[in-house]
C-alpha cells in the first residue's frame, strides 16, 4: 500500500503540474505569443487561454497599450548654419504582438534612435527662423516619417512633439536686438505717417480756410460794388432830376442841392484826421442866407421863366465876433 500511495500522489502532482503548465491568464492590455520548439506559433489574447504543456511555451510579453517614450535633447544645425539644441517625446503602440516581439531587437531603443535620427534631418533642413516659428510642421513631418519607419514592426506611432527648442545665448541675444530694431523701424514709420498726415490734414484745413476767405471777400467785393454802383445810380437819378428842374426853372432844387454838398464837405473837414482847429461861421442863418445867395444868382444866370420879379433874399444876420484876449481877461 505505501508503494501505491506514492504512485497516486505522485500521479496528482504531475497532473496539478501539468494543469498549471497548459492555463494560461492573459491580463487586459498585454499580448503574449506562443512558442512550440521556438518557433512562433499563435498570440494569446487577454483571458483564460490553454496551451499544450512542455511543447508550448510563452514567447514574448508585449504591451499594446499607448506607452511614452521621451527622446533626450541633442544638438541640431539647421539650414543656415545655427546650431541649436531640441528634446522631444513621442507616443507609439503596439497593433501585432508578433511582429513587435520577432522584427526588432529592443523595441524602445530601435523607436527612440529612429525619432533622433529623423529629427536631425527634420531639423536640419529648415532655417532657425522656420524652426523656431513652425513646430506644428515639424511635429507633422516627424509623425509621417517615424510612422512610416516603424510600420513593418507592427507599431504605430501616435504622436511625436518638439518640446523645446534652445538656440545659442548669443544668438537669442542677436535676435533680441533685431527684434528691438524692427520694432523701433515700425514705431518711427508710424509716427512719421502720424506726422504727414497731420500735416496733410493741417495744408487742407488752411487751404479750406483760405479758399472760403477769398470767397467771402469775393462776395463783399461784389457786394460793395453793387452798393456803389447803386449809389452812383441814385446821384446819377438825382442829378438829372436836379438838372430837370433846374432846366425847368425850379430853383428851390438847386438850393437842395447845393446845400446837400456844402453840408457833405462841412462834414468831411470836420471829420478829417489831420484837422487841428476850424473857425467858420457854422450858424444856420448865415448857410440859410448863403444858400439863398446861390439862388438869386441861378436866378441871374438861367432867367426867371414865369417873369416873375426876382425873389428878395433876407439879409444875412451880423455876428459879434469876441476877441478871445477879451475873454482870457474878464475870465482872470
Amino acid at each position: 500500500m505505501a508503494g501505491l500511495d506514492i504512485v497516486v500522489i505522485a500521479f496528482v502532482v504531475l497532473v496539478i503540474l501539468v494543469l498549471f503548465a497548459g492555463i494560461k491568464t492573459v491580463p487586459q492590455g498585454y499580448r503574449y505569443t506562443v512558442e512550440r520548439f521556438g518557433r512562433y506559433t499563435r498570440t494569446l489574447e487577454p483571458g483564460l487561454n490553454i496551451i499544450i504543456p512542455f511543447i508550448d511555451k510563452i514567447g514574448a510579453r508585449m504591451n499594446v497599450m499607448e506607452q511614452v517614450l521621451d527622446v533626450p535633447t541633442q544638438e541640431v544645425i539647421t539650414r543656415d548654419n545655427a546650431s541649436c539644441a531640441a528634446d522631444a517625446v513621442a507616443f507609439y503602440q503596439v497593433l501585432n504582438a508578433a511582429e513587435a516581439a520577432y522584427q526588432v531587437s529592443d523595441l524602445q531603443s530601435a523607436i527612440l534612435n529612429l525619432t533622433m535620427t529623423n529629427i536631425r534631418s527634420v531639423m536640419g533642413s529648415m532655417d532657425l527662423d522656420e524652426l523656431l516659428s513652425n513646430r506644428e510642421i515639424i511635429n507633422d513631418k516627424l509623425l509621417h516619417v517615424v510612422d512610416e519607419a516603424v510600420g513593418p514592426w507592427g507599431i504605430k506611432v501616435t504622436r511625436v512633439e518638439i518640446k523645446d527648442i534652445q538656440p545659442p545665448k548669443d544668438l537669442v541675444d542677436a535676435m533680441a536686438r533685431q527684434m528691438k530694431a524692427e520694432r523701433e523701424k515700425r514705431a518711427q514709420v508710424l509716427e512719421a505717417e502720424g506726422s504727414r498726415n497731420a500735416q496733410i490734414l493741417r495744408a487742407e484745413g488752411a487751404k479750406q480756410s483760405a479758399i472760403l476767405q477769398a470767397e467771402g471777400q469775393r462776395e463783399a467785393a461784389f457786394r460793395d460794388a453793387e452798393a456803389r454802383e447803386r449809389l452812383a445810380e441814385a446821384e446819377a437819378k438825382a442829378t438829372k432830376m436836379v438838372s430837370e428842374a433846374i432846366a425847368a426853372g425850379d430853383v428851390q432844387a438847386i438850393n437842395y442841392f447845393v446845400a446837400q454838398k456844402y453840408t457833405e464837405a462841412m462834414a468831411a473837414i470836420g471829420t478829417a484826421p489831420n484837422s487841428k482847429i476850424v473857425l467858420m461861421p457854422m450858424e444856420a442863418s448865415s448857410l440859410i442866407g448863403s444858400l439863398g445867395g446861390i439862388g438869386a444868382i441861378a436866378r441871374e444866370v438861367f432867367g426867371n421863366g414865369s417873369g416873375d420879379a426876382p425873389v428878395r433874399q433876407p439879409a444875412p444876420r451880423t455876428v459879434p465876433v469876441r476877441n478871445p484876449f477879451d475873454t482870457a481877461k474878464q475870465e482872470g
